[in-house]
């Protein structure tokens, strides 16, 4: 039996970030996924997840593992795609490390990925987006903070790893304006000037937030910088307040990608230019920024002011005698 403790530290520490120049958000994403996967195989298996051997990740446990994430913790495709792919990375790194174990490799690299319903993204519209900024109390610490979080996803499009992700020295005021420089994915960047009404909030944060050893923006209550999951419970928590003031929340599911989608949303009403969008979201290509198109009513009701439809032949329907139509229909 292979102890796969070794190979999974190796790969994390040194292949990706070293060898295969991987991110750090991608390198904190598949660490995510093993840390899913090896819960679940110790719970499975009934063995310490430090005791678990490569031998134990075969087709069946991660088929079992990919049924889990969809059932038990109601993961999407997309979602299981992604703990799909860094389990594939991990398969591929161990071909030339463990050839003895190259059928059982292979077996794991050729389960399928899930296909993705294309849906309608899902956004906010502006009396839920203003009924979720009222929420946070401006007279306390965390308000300011999460205000200030708030205001700058909703405001900038910004992801949530990008969020947590910026640091002091990314933020600079400029006369009335927030600039904010934006390490964003697969190693882009890219700079954003927000509003005056944004940067008060950020500023606002700024002062309050002192000089805690996080070198990153947003910090939480033991003044460590603020994680993906404690963002979103932020969100979760002050959308659940704010139904009670706008109950059409009540029915949405409303992430942080959900306010990086609404501020697509406003950008392409706004302006009407897909390629601006893009921009600011840091897209690599106009393809990805397709989907708001779809999501747009503004869209289609341009198309129907310029498109005519075909006419068609007036004429009026008499209907049968309703004796004759009864017995018809015996």
């Amino acid at each position: 039996m292979t102890p796969v403790a070794p190979h999974i530290t190796t790969w994390l520490r040194q292949r990706l970030p070293a060898e295969r120049g991987a991110s750090p958000n991608t390198c904190d994403s598949y660490a995510y996924a093993f840390q899913l996967l090896f819960a679940f195989a110790a719970e499975r298996l009934g063995v310490a997840p430090s005791d678990l051997s490569f031998e134990h990740l075969d087709t069946a446990l991660v088929l079992a593992f990919l049924e889990h994430l969809k059932s038990r913790r109601g993961n999407g495709a997309r979602s299981r795609n992604a703990r799909l792919a860094a389990i594939r990375s991990f398969m591929r790194f161990m071909e030339y490390r463990e050839p003895a174990a190259l059928d059982q490799i292979r077996r794991v690299l050729a389960i399928p990925a899930h296909r993705v319903d294309v849906r309608l993204v899902r956004h906010l519209v502006l009396d839920e987006v203003r009924a979720l900024l009222d929420v946070p109390e401006p007279t306390t610490r965390d308000g300011i903070r999460d205000r200030a979080l708030l205001h700058v996803a909703v405001t900038g499009g910004l992801r949530v790893s990008e969020i947590v992700g910026l640091r002091m020295d990314d933020v600079a005021f400029r006369g009335n304006y927030l600039d904010l420089h934006v390490r964003g994915k697969g190693r882009k960047e890219r700079a954003l000037t927000l509003w005056k009404a944004v940067a008060d909030s950020v500023r606002a944060w700024v002062v309050v937030r002192g000089t805690p050893p996080a070198p990153e923006l947003f910090v939480n209550t033991r003044d460590a910088a603020l994680t993906r999951s404690g963002a979103a419970w932020i969100l979760r928590k002050h959308v659940q307040s704010a139904t009670v003031k706008c109950p059409s929340l009540a029915g949405k599911s409303v992430s942080p990608h959900v306010l990086r989608h609404t501020c697509a949303m406003n950008t392409l009403q706004a302006t009407g230019d897909i390629r601006k969008v893009a921009l600011w979201l840091g897209h690599a290509n106009t393809q990805t920024t397709e989907i708001y198109l779809q999501a747009d009513p503004t869209e289609k009701l341009e198309t129907l002011e310029a498109v005519i439809p075909p006419s068609l032949r007036k004429g009026t329907f008499s209907p049968p005698d309703k004796l004759l139509a009864s017995l018809r229909g015996r």
